[in-house]
């Protein structure tokens, strides 16, 4: 089977769940972006995933972390007495974040493994604890027709799973995560929500916080486990995304769009995010589009 790429939308729902899948293609072969958080847990299986240039073993009981808009390949050869099996969750993040107001380090976990800089998207799982969990809200869904209540309540299990068992975060003490901490910490997320789009200048969020740089720069490492400058150019990367699977803008335009760069170093950037050039990644997802 010959590798091909698709774009693929969580859909209207911006909800997507195959629980236990088992494929049993000969060859199976997929390499594909969406716009969605996918979480790919492996039950069974063995093969290879690739994510931005770089290579990870596929076998049993690991997780693999797709950020929106990130490109990656799943190949898994045939194998005689051998199954696939993994369950697929993907969702748009935004779907999620209104539900956790009341549960900050919740959201701020979410928005670390949806918008922050990981290490790796490789992650090891029990299969022994996930699966009761997914049991139990499988027949929540089954029994209350895949409601948003239902789907809501698995995806913060899910998350509160990976956030306690799976995948590790900063410990912070209960005085760390105080309420003005907290505060501050989406206030600086709001603010480069708004202002990723220009040039980045720490001393312009500090001073509208009425903080310390130096403070500002510590607070936020030390609550979200990547650097400012990693957190900007991370959501610059991903509107660079959408907008090249979206527009026919330029990438001059888009570099312009998304921080006022030079299209040579946002190239040179997009290339060291991504592992291919921006026009490479827009020629991907429009042959996905055909």
């Amino acid at each position: 089977m010959a590798s091909h790429i698709e774009h693929v939308d969580p859909g209207h729902s911006s909800f997507f769940l195959a629980f236990r899948d088992e494929l049993a293609e000969d060859h199976f072969v997929r390499f594909h972006a969406h716009q969605g958080l996918e979480l790919l847990f492996i039950h069974e299986g063995h093969g290879v995933v690739e994510v931005e240039g770089n290579r990870y073993e596929l076998s049993g009981g690991s997780l693999y972390c797709f950020q929106p808009y990130q490109l990656h390949k799943l190949e898994i050869p045939r194998r005689k007495d051998t199954r696939y099996v993994r369950t697929n969750l993907t969702f748009d993040p935004r779907y999620l974040e209104p539900y956790l107001a009341s549960f900050p380090k919740l959201r701020s976990f979410l928005r670390y493994l949806s918008r922050g800089a990981l290490s790796t998207p490789k992650f090891a799982f029990a299969d022994d604890l996930f699966l009761p969990l997914m049991e139990h809200h499988m027949a929540s869904l089954q029994d209350n027709g895949e409601d948003q209540e239902s789907r809501i309540l698995l995806l913060i299990s899910v998350l509160r799973y990976l956030q306690t068992s799976v995948i590790p975060q900063p410990e912070l003490s209960p005085e760390e995560w105080s309420a003005a901490k907290t505060v501050h910490i989406e206030a600086m997320m709001d603010w480069i929500e708004r202002e990723f789009r220009q040039p980045f200048r720490l001393e312009q969020l500090a001073d509208e916080l009425h903080l310390s740089a130096y403070y500002v720069s510590h607070l936020f490492k030390q609550y979200t486990g990547v650097t400012l400058t990693d957190y900007v150019t991370a959501r610059r990367i991903r509107e660079a995304c959408a907008l090249l699977g979206s527009t026919d803008m330029p990438v001059r335009q888009i570099a312009h769009e998304t921080g006022r760069l030079s299209a040579p170093y946002f190239c040179k950037l997009f290339k060291k995010h991504k592992g291919m050039t921006p026009l490479d990644y827009r020629s991907a997802l429009h042959e996905a589009a055909k």
